[in-house]
């Protein structure tokens, strides 16, 4: 299982409150460098958290700069650049993982995720995202079993005593595809009805009864956490990079996509009724 906190999050919200901090005192980056004979690229880089590590004795002279006295507040802070050094359970799937997304995931509490070619990652059967792997390049059958491992780990979120709260919103086209073969894919779905027996998650097909709707750029997730002092993240997976998306503007506009799309989508009652006849088709 994995662990309850993650470095990159802690990263992040220590990152923010710094700059946070700054700002109040009217100092740009380059004077605060300055005031602590630091170059301006080091502020910078700490605020953007390219800096994974902050040793305590240079925190305590930011938060000095900063004049922030309260002991319970710098604690807080020491605490949270502690766990950033900290190397997140997927580093060692980094190639199946380049963004990090898992780390994120980890301290979760809402996921929303529009998916629109294939089943989301964290409700796959390890066959389909075998199959998956396979079909995006050629790879040998190590590489794939220990992308399969790093996928089953990243689901271990959903079985946490405090799990996320999961909205997937899937397309019809990612039920009818055949991924692997009827079998494979009969399996797949049944795992898909089985998992939105849980109280945690919620699923929705968009069918293509619905026609043109406001997600057809392509799938996307979003993520929402349970401490105010971490704002939402937008995620966008692409075949070479991945991006994370702070802009509140940019976030609103993510948020009002799955709207629309969840509002297009057939109801968890009715898109169960839709995987049971794409399964019977498979069984025929």
């Amino acid at each position: 299982m994995q662990r309850s906190h993650s470095p990159s999050v802690r990263r992040r919200r220590l990152s923010v409150q710094l700059r946070r901090y700054r700002e109040q005192q009217g100092l740009t980056a380059a004077k605060a460098g300055a005031a602590l004979g630091w170059p301006q690229q080091k502020i910078s880089k700490i605020e953007s958290g390219e800096q994974k590590r902050l040793p305590p004795d240079e925190l305590d002279l930011l938060l000095d700069l900063y004049e922030v006295v309260d002991a319970g507040e710098r604690e807080a802070l020491q605490e949270c650049a502690r766990l950033a050094k900290e190397r997140g359970w997927w580093s060692k799937y980094r190639n199946a993982f380049p963004g990090g997304l898992p780390d994120f995931e980890a301290e979760a509490s809402v996921i929303k995720t529009f998916e629109g070619q294939v089943v989301p990652g964290l409700l796959q059967t390890p066959e389909y995202a075998a199959e998956v792997f396979r079909a995006y390049r050629i790879r040998q059958d190590e590489e794939i079993e220990r992308l399969v491992e790093a996928r089953m780990q990243r689901q271990a979120i959903l079985n946490k005593v405090d799990p996320p709260y999961l909205t997937a919103v899937i397309d019809e086209a990612a039920l009818r595809r055949r991924v692997g073969g009827p079998d494979v894919m009969a399996t797949q779905l049944r795992h898909l009805k089985h998992t939105a027996s849980r109280h945690n998650i919620d699923i929705y097909v968009l069918p293509f009864a619905a026609g043109a709707h406001a997600a057809t750029t392509g799938s996307f997730m979003i993520l929402d956490f349970p401490d105010p002092m971490d704002a939402s993240l937008g995620y966008v997976e692409t075949p070479t990079s991945s991006l994370y998306i702070e802009d509140e503007g940019e976030l609103r506009e993510f948020n009002s996509m799955m709207g629309r799309a969840q509002s297009a989508a057939l109801s968890p009652a009715g898109s169960l009724s839709l995987i049971d006849k794409v399964i019977e088709s498979l069984e025929e």
